[in-house]
């Protein structure tokens, strides 16, 4: 007791001399753990509002949904109130202007939704839309890219209607999916009138239903799960939506937290470099304590306990920032998010923090300050007795064994599965060990190769990076490691935005039209040919569904072994195919072969690609019956295709010969291509005119709404990493002004063998100028890798290097770099040298 009670005296006493300087050892991490329990608490309060909103998400107890009217239901009967409703995308226009754009069209009667509301611009329009009359609610996205108000008429079909209300949200839709399929929602009694429901059309019909508080959604949809599954209707209940929804944010805040995470170990990276410098400086101090009869582990303990304090002070800290955090992230997160969210302190998450801090900062720390375990009083007459290197210390080891199993075991926590886990301590050791290579490499490149001739503020500049107690390695690993994961993302986000914008390709067509019936086929293309612009392909397409496989129909897979039974999606499916006796630019045939059907008697060979057949377990020769209206028709599949889906084409899952389905019913698609923007607003506005039935798909519009969902995407993902690059910078400051002691002794030293104040800058300047661009240039080239990879393995993109922004990372770091550098060392050029040393 008494022996801690000193260690606990001599703590403290070291404690106040040092303060400051351990306070930067646990300023680096305080970012990541505020990250950790802010993402963690905006995740317990999401969960908990799932819960509770559940309702809300659906809009009802059950829906029922099918791709063809529903007809009787057994739940008709049972239900207190239900509504109907018939969905299917479909151009509007806008008479005001004349321009139309491709919309989620959706047909209501009945009062959903039974849970929440419809939240429109006036407040009253959900009502007064359900009054009568021919009234619209259309989504605030729309009216705000047509420059449209409350009153103004938007034109369906054949029919104008009113605008009632601006649509500002709707039960279960998040800001995402309004970008990607903005909805018009209108009375279902004029769903015939406006000549958009025909042949073709892909129709949804949906059944709204509320029940009494004794009815148990999931038990009747157990009771009815055999007709339903027969009658291809899917059941979705409150319980169904609810468990979908809380798995899928789940996965989205385990991966925030790996985000988060990331910075966490980065900050304590400046941790294990700052105590580094610390137990160096000493070293001297434990010598002289051996030498008074201290044992080495008595005087490991008096810094561990310092190191416990600032852990714990660092967590706490780091803990009330995380808990300020969540209430800025649901405004950052508000596009991808279903449900309001409460805010409330989670007080699981704190603690969850806190421990977090306090176990890496000690296990970073342990790794320099088990050193002292080694010194010798010899230490006092000969310094280098205190060094021990990690490679003949075995406790050292097994510390870093430590840090590796933590780092698995909060991945595994996070990640649910132990392959995923690995996966990310492999990235995170390989990232690190690349990092640590370079800065060591580059010392022994300079060390070894320095030339004599260059100029001496060079020369010293550079020499600077291997002297003793220098931060070459752990800058180069923090702030490489920051620039790495901002890097990737921005090369990521150009190479996908590059390759989206297929409609200025000068071999890739930017207008698709489709739903164009087989009378009005002929009467669409003239219209293209007179406006002098090519038809790059006209398909017709055939709906169908599968009726069995090798014999086997739905009923019959249904009872085989789980391990034997194929997907139900297969059964279930919708089949849109196509015929023809040749590949086009986006095929390439694999296996098989393309059999035409000369005679009526001939076997019917189709073609799948190759993907989906592995997918489905589908092979060459198989015997498959698809119905085709009521009509049964045997095909054999005679071969597999490779299909380019990224290509702008015509691609299907199936392709029939020629000669089979000529006679069936069909709708059509004809794409073609513009010279620029205002020749393809004419093209669909004069053909949504005179075709209210068809869509058309002008890709330039596809290209900026992608690039308005990839800009929200790429901001959440900037504003974690952003988290990587404060910790970056904090590690960057601590260890500048670790080293500021260091820096003191080398000025007087130059200042008094005649260097003046300028000459002393001008060493530091291009000493941090090596460090900032040493360091981005790692991080910069590690993200490269990164593009790469995710390129080709992910994407399957061509590698693109986007050079002009890796410029920018560079000139930002390494000016950072420069100004904080400048900025700490200022005092220490400016002072004469017996002033530093009185001092």
């Amino acid at each position: 007791m008494a022996d801690f009670s000193w260690i606990l005296l001599m703590a403290y006493r070291d404690f106040r001399k040092n303060f400051s300087r351990l306070l930067l050892f646990v300023s680096s991490m305080v970012v990541g753990i505020a990250a950790l329990v802010g993402i963690s608490s905006f995740g317990e309060n999401l969960k908990k509002d799932i819960e509770n909103q559940s309702k809300e998400l659906v809009g009802a107890d059950l829906v029922l949904e099918n791709n063809k009217p529903l007809g009787e239901q057994p739940t008709d009967s049972i239900a207190i109130q239900r509504a109907e409703e018939v969905n299917f995308a479909s151009m509007v226009a806008f008479p005001a202007t004349g321009e139309s754009r491709l919309t989620q069209v959706r047909m209501l009667a009945g009062d959903f939704p039974f849970y929440g509301k419809l939240e429109t611009i006036p407040e009253n329009a959900e009502s007064t839309f359900r009054q009568g009359g021919r009234k619209a609610l259309v989504e605030k996205l729309l009216m705000a890219q047509f420059n449209a108000v409350v009153g103004d008429s938007i034109k369906v079909g054949e029919l104008t209607f009113v605008i009632e209300g601006e649509l500002q949200k709707v039960p279960g839709q998040t800001g995402i999916a309004a970008t990607v399929a903005p909805a018009v929602y209108l009375p279902m009694e004029y769903a015939e009138a406006t000549g958009l429901i025909q042949y073709g059309s892909r129709l949804n019909y949906q059944r709204y239903y509320q029940l009494a508080d004794e009815v148990n959604p999931d038990e009747l949809v157990k009771l009815y799960e055999e007709q339903w599954e027969e009658e291809k209707v899917d059941a979705d209940t409150v319980e169904d939506r609810r468990r979908q929804t809380g798995r899928s944010f789940e996965n989205l805040s385990n991966f925030l937290s790996l985000v988060a995470f990331i910075a966490l170990l980065l900050g304590c990276v400046g941790v294990a470099s700052a105590v580094n410098v610390f137990v160096k400086e000493k070293l001297a101090s434990v010598a002289v304590l051996r030498c008074l009869g201290v044992s080495a582990w008595t005087a490991m303990k008096i810094y561990l306990v310092q190191i416990l304090v600032m852990g714990l002070i660092g967590s706490l800290f780091g803990a009330f920032l995380g808990t300020m955090l969540q209430f800025i992230l649901p405004t950052v997160f508000a596009d991808f998010l279903p449900v309001e969210v409460t805010m409330a302190i989670s007080w699981k998450s704190v603690a969850f923090g806190i421990l977090t801090g306090l176990l890496v900062a000690v296990l970073f720390a342990l790794l320099p300050l088990l050193k002292i375990r080694k010194v010798s009083p010899m230490a006092t007459l000969r310094p280098e007795e205190g060094e021990t290197k990690i490679s003949k210390d075995p406790l050292r080891w097994t510390v870093v064994t430590g840090i590796l199993l933590f780092i698995f075991g909060f991945s595994f926590f996070l990640l649910n599965g132990w392959k995923e886990a690995l996966g990310f301590t492999g990235f995170v050791v390989f990232a690190f060990l690349a990092l640590w290579s370079v800065a060591l490499g580059i010392m022994w490149l300079i060390k070894r190769f320095l030339p004599i001739t260059l100029q001496y503020p060079i020369r010293q500049s550079l020499a600077n990076l291997y002297r003793p107690n220098n931060q070459t390695v752990s800058l180069i690993a923090t702030i490489g490691l920051g620039t790495a994961m901002i890097s990737t993302l921005f090369f990521v986000q150009n190479q996908l935005l590059d390759e989206a914008r297929f409609a200025d390709k000068e071999d890739q067509p930017n207008m698709l039209m489709f739903d164009i019936q087989t009378h009005q086929v002929d009467s669409v293309a003239e219209r293209i040919r007179k406006r002098d612009l090519p038809i790059l392909q006209q398909v017709p397409i055939v709906t169908m569904g599968l009726e069995s496989i090798n014999g086997l129909t739905k009923k019959g897979n249904d009872t085989l072994p789980d391990e034997e039974r194929r997907s139900r999606g297969l059964y279930n499916r919708e089949f849109r195919v196509t015929y023809r006796d040749s590949l086009i630019s986006s095929e390439r045939l694999v296996s098989g072969e393309l059999r035409k059907v000369a005679s009526p008697n001939d076997s019917i060979f189709i073609s799948f690609d190759q993907g989906y057949a592995e997918r489905t377990g589908i092979n060459l020769g198989d015997e498959i019956v698809f119905n085709v209206q009521g009509r049964p028709i045997t095909t054999y599949v005679g071969s597999f295709r490779d299909i380019k889906f990224n290509q702008v084409s015509t691609n299907f899952l199936v392709l029939f010969p020629d000669n089979v389905l000529t006679n069936a019913p069909k709708f059509h698609v004809l794409i073609t291509k513009t010279k620029n923007d205002r020749q393809a607003a004419d093209v669909q506005s004069e053909i949504v005119r005179k075709f209210p039935n068809i869509s058309v798909i002008n890709l330039g519009a596809i290209v900026e709404t992608l690039e308005e969902i990839l800009g929200k995407i790429s901001f959440v993902i900037q504003f974690m990493a952003f988290f990587s690059i404060i910790t970056g910078v904090l590690v960057l400051i601590s260890s500048l002004i670790i080293s500021k002691y260091q820096r003191m002794r080398e000025s007087i030293l130059l200042r008094t063998l005649g260097a003046d104040s300028g000459m002393v800058s001008k060493i530091n300047t291009l000493e941090y100028f090596f460090l900032g661009s040493l360091a981005s240039l790692s991080g910069i080239l590690l993200s490269f890798l990164a593009t790469f990879l995710l390129s080709q393995f992910v994407f399957n993109l061509p590698f693109r290097g986007a050079y002009k922004e890796a410029l920018i990372v560079y000139l930002a770091i390494t000016a950072l770099t420069i100004l904080l550098g400048w900025l700490n060392g200022r005092k220490i050029v400016k002072m004469p040298p017996m002033e530093i040393l009185r001092g």
